[in-house]
C-alpha cells in the first residue's frame, strides 16, 4: 500500500475519534488489511501532525474538521510530481504511478484562479488554464514546489 492511501486510511480511522495508542492504531490498521511497522506509523503520525492528548491521538485541536483528508499540496506535489510542462493554455503535470489523482485533489482545493479545472488518471494530470498567462503563472507555482 502507497504511503499516501496508509495516510489516508489512518485520517479515516481518527474521523471516528481518538485511538488510544500507535499499537491500537496499528492494530485498526492491520484489520483494513494495511501492514504496517512501528517505525512507519510513527513517521505517518508525525507527517500528518497528529496530536498526542489524555485520551489518545486525534487532529489536533479540531484543525482537521474543516479541512482536506489530504497532506499540503506542497508536499504532494514535492514527492510525486516528477515533470511539469506547459502547452498553450493547458499544463500536463506527470507524477509517480498511482498518485495523479491525490494531487490534482489537492491542487483542485487550492482553488487557483489561474486553473479552470483539472483531469486525473493514473500518472498525469491536464489542468486547463482560461489563457497562456495563466498556464505560465501556475507552472512556475508548481515547479517552485518542486525546488
Amino acid at each position: 500500500m502507497s504511503k499516501l492511501l496508509r495516510q489516508k486510511t489512518i485520517l479515516a480511522l481518527l474521523e471516528q475519534g481518538p485511538i488510544a495508542s500507535q499499537e491500537d492504531l496499528q492494530r485498526s490498521l492491520h484489520k483494513r488489511g494495511v501492514k504496517v511497522g512501528q517505525a512507519t506509523l510513527s513517521r505517518d503520525i508525525r507527517d500528518l501532525g497528529l496530536a498526542k492528548t489524555s485520551v489518545g491521538y486525534a487532529f489536533p485541536q479540531g484543525d482537521h474538521a474543516s479541512g482536506s483528508a489530504l497532506p499540503p499540496v506542497s508536499r504532494l506535489v514535492r514527492e510525486f510530481v516528477v515533470d511539469v510542462r506547459r502547452a498553450q493554455n493547458l499544463l500536463v503535470i506527470k507524477t509517480t504511478v498511482g498518485s495523479a489523482q491525490p494531487v490534482a485533489a489537492a491542487l483542485d482545493d487550492e482553488q487557483w484562479p489561474e486553473a479552470v479545472g483539472s483531469v486525473a488518471g493514473d500518472d498525469t494530470i491536464l489542468i486547463v488554464c482560461p489563457d497562456k498567462k495563466s498556464a505560465t503563472r501556475l507552472a512556475a507555482r508548481t515547479q517552485e514546489m518542486l525546488a
